[in-house]
């Protein structure tokens, strides 16, 4: 893969703690880097029930120029939330692919 084919933007958040002004626990979501060069792509999704209520189930591959990620992040794509589930690094350390999950409830 070239860099070229990469035509997509991105924005990689994590999960973040802090306090709000009551001293209460907030998590939220904090950036980490936008508009990334991305391939993304999207190779199968499942329909099922899940709790008794139909869910769709997108699976997602983000390719991106290697950089520190961990599962349990998130990917914006256009209107998409991805959960990264799993990162994979190429052995030379110039790409990673984040495997994502998105779930939609079913309308």
């Amino acid at each position: 893969m070239t860099i070229g084919e990469m035509t997509h933007r991105v924005t990689l958040q994590q999960l973040s703690s802090g306090q709000d002004s009551v001293g209460q626990l907030v998590q939220t979501w904090t950036t980490v880097a936008s508009r990334i060069s991305a391939d993304v792509r999207y190779p199968k999704g499942v329909q099922l029930l899940r709790n008794n209520a139909e869910v769709s189930i997108v699976q997602a591959s983000v390719r991106i120029r290697y950089r520190p990620a961990t599962a349990g992040m998130r990917v914006l794509h256009d209107s998409a939330v991805l959960d990264v589930r799993a990162v994979l690094p190429d052995e030379r350390k110039r790409f990673i692919d984040l495997v994502c999950e998105v779930v939609h409830a079913a309308a």
